[in-house]
C-alpha cells in the first residue's frame, strides 16, 4: 500500500494496488473507488481529505518510514 496526499488541492489518494484499474465509482462527492479487473480495489480517492477528518488522522495510522 502507498499513500499520497496533494496539500494544495488537498487530495488523499490510497494506493491498494498496482494492478490497472479498470472501473470506477463516485461513492459520494469526496469518495471515489477504483476497481481492478478482478474486481478488488486498486485505489481510493478521498477529496478534501482534511475536512473530511481523513488526514492528518490516516497519517497517523500509517507506519513512519525512515
Amino acid at each position: 500500500m502507498r499513500t499520497t496526499y496533494d496539500e494544495a488541492d488537498d487530495i488523499l489518494v490510497l494506493h491498494l494496488s498496482e494492478k490497472p484499474i479498470t472501473k470506477e465509482v463516485s461513492q459520494d462527492w469526496h469518495t471515489h473507488i477504483s476497481y481492478a479487473e478482478d474486481g478488488s480495489i486498486a485505489e481510493i480517492v478521498i477529496l478534501d481529505a482534511s475536512k473530511q477528518g481523513a488526514w492528518p488522522l490516516l497519517k497517523a495510522m500509517l507506519p513512519k518510514v525512515q
